[in-house]
């Protein structure tokens, strides 16, 4: 199994500020982390970084099919943190945190927040044709009514999808992590590239943050659902290592058709980043394809099955942001002062 690889610099965000800070007036008496059943792995390192354990709580399945969930202290006037990435199976990962989130309401929590490391039904954020549910909104909604007071989300698939929540959301990258791993790597001359046209203010973003790296982008057309053709690639690509930057990895179609027209126009070596390893299939056996792709590189925001790991796969930790972003909500102090 490959080994989770902590981000190197993400202690950049603690300045000296912060280290002060946190040895005269570290108080977690009136803070609680309490995991889902998706991440629990993430959760721990989570609570590590925070001097904070995962709760004690009970979640278990009824012969039926229905969900039971105890929160087993007392958490009345506590600021309670919900750790949840709905990834596979989407459906029952919401309807979970859901009804933890109804939980802590009922046990008088303070205040409440969903950290969702990976925000489910994001791609279904508009209407593309007649009849279809905007479900990343009524998702929103769930939560909202389930008694959710806020929520802290990463790399969501559209930035829109924060405004789809009635109540405040915290946005933070996993980009960061990403760049720190990179810039530790003897890369050579290195360009920045979207898969396609939809990604390019990411992309763009992210070549900021790796010195300003250029940038090239894949043009593609999709004729389906998890379905894409590449066509070609705007920018220079040749003898350069090619950083594909996406926020998840879902079949691995648009990532490894792009790899293999970087390959093409002569790119000496192709990256894949992404936040979200979703990886359902068949994206295991398409990128693990030989000379494709020199290392594929995400964050631990979905747990990965130790079946699903092949030779390429490098996972990075983001328990550090998290948990940073965490206190920084519980404190009542700036996020977006850890991306400046």
């Amino acid at each position: 199994m490959q080994p989770i690889t902590p981000a190197p610099a993400v202690t950049s965000f603690l300045t000296a500020e912060r280290v002060e800070h946190m040895s005269v007036n570290h108080d977690t008496r009136r803070l609680r982390l309490f995991s889902g059943t998706s991440n629990p792995a993430l959760a721990r390192e989570i609570g590590d970084y925070l001097g904070v354990p995962d709760g004690p709580r009970v979640i278990k399945r009824f012969a039926d099919g229905e969900l039971y969930v105890q929160i087993q202290e007392s958490i009345r006037g506590c600021d309670v943190f919900l750790i949840q990435p709905t990834c596979s199976p989407v459906n029952d990962h919401v309807m979970e945190l859901l009804i933890m989130v109804d939980a802590c309401r009922r046990a008088s929590a303070r205040q409440i927040t969903a950290v969702v490391p990976y925000y489910g039904y994001a791609r279904a954020d508009r209407k593309t044709a007649g009849r279809e549910s905007i479900t990343a909104k009524m998702v929103a909604n769930l939560l909202v009514t389930a008694g959710v007071d806020r929520v802290l989300a990463m790399d969501l698939h559209s930035a829109q999808i924060q405004g789809y929540f009635d109540i405040p959301c915290d946005h933070i990258y996993g980009s960061p992590v990403l760049v720190d791993y990179l810039m530790g790597r003897d890369l050579g001359e290195v360009v920045v590239v979207s898969p396609d046209v939809g990604g390019v203010a990411r992309a763009r973003a992210f070549a900021k943050q790796m010195h300003d790296a250029p940038l090239a982008i894949i043009d593609k057309r999709r004729s389906g659902h998890n379905v894409a053709e590449s066509l070609t690639v705007i920018g220079d690509v040749a003898g350069k290592t090619a950083v594909l930057i996406d926020d998840m990895i879902d079949t691995g179609g648009t990532i490894c058709q792009g790899a293999r027209l970087l390959r093409k126009r002569g790119a000496s070596r192709v990256i894949a980043c992404a936040t979200h390893p979703v990886f359902s299939p068949p994206a295991l056996e398409r990128m693990a394809e030989p000379g494709l792709f020199e290392e594929v590189i995400v964050t631990n925001s979905i747990p990965i099955a130790p079946d699903k790991l092949i030779p390429q796969l490098q996972v990075l930790s983001v328990a550090k942001m998290l948990g940073e972003a965490i206190w920084r909500i519980h404190e009542e102090s700036s996020i977006s002062s850890m991306f400046r």
